[in-house]
């Protein structure tokens, strides 16, 4: 169907979330991939969010920050993802003691291997406002809790990261 059949309300809004993808996407992904760990997962996940931030563009676009739904929905998905996942292994698979695969990984696996030894919240709340630049207000938004919690995760996760990665200051 050509750009010039469709009302111009639905012309507008097709271009208003067209502009907030090509906005947002690359940011979202970049994220995801740090969260999960895997850019492809984080590629489906990244592309479901932008689906259901489309679907209800109607109501996200008004939003006081639309950014902020991408991320939550973003957040969302990945929870129930890996609630997904657990119930699978748990019916499937003993718990098997994994060792350390090689002895020396480089800086970028330790840093991976820190973040996601950190508890969600934290590596979530660390991501929003170090990653992405959001302020602890966004993402608390974004995360459906207080912004002193945030700001507590954060404090915590930074210290987390500081001990397993044997930085000092």
């Amino acid at each position: 169907m050509s750009e010039v059949a469709l009302p111009l309300q639905a012309r507008t809004e097709a271009r208003d979330f067209e502009s907030f993808f090509q906005a947002e996407y690359r940011s979202l992904c970049q994220a995801l991939v740090l969260l999960v760990g895997d850019a492809f997962e984080a590629e489906e996940i990244a592309q479901e969010t932008m689906t259901r931030v489309l679907e209800r563009w109607d109501r996200v676009g008004v939003m006081d920050s639309p950014t902020g739904y991408a991320y939550r929905t973003a957040l969302n998905l990945q929870r129930k993802r890996i609630r997904r996942l657990a119930v699978r292994a748990k019916r499937r698979f003993a718990q098997v003691p994994v060792g350390d695969i090689g002895p020396a990984a480089g800086d970028r696996q330790d840093v991976r291997r820190a973040l996601a030894s950190l508890p969600d919240g934290q590596r979530e709340a660390l991501i929003l406002i170090d990653w992405l630049d959001m302020d602890t207000d966004e993402a608390a938004r974004a995360l459906g809790i207080k912004p002193a919690s945030v700001r507590v995760r954060l404090h915590r996760a930074r210290s987390s990261l500081r001990e397993a990665l044997g930085v000092t200051s």
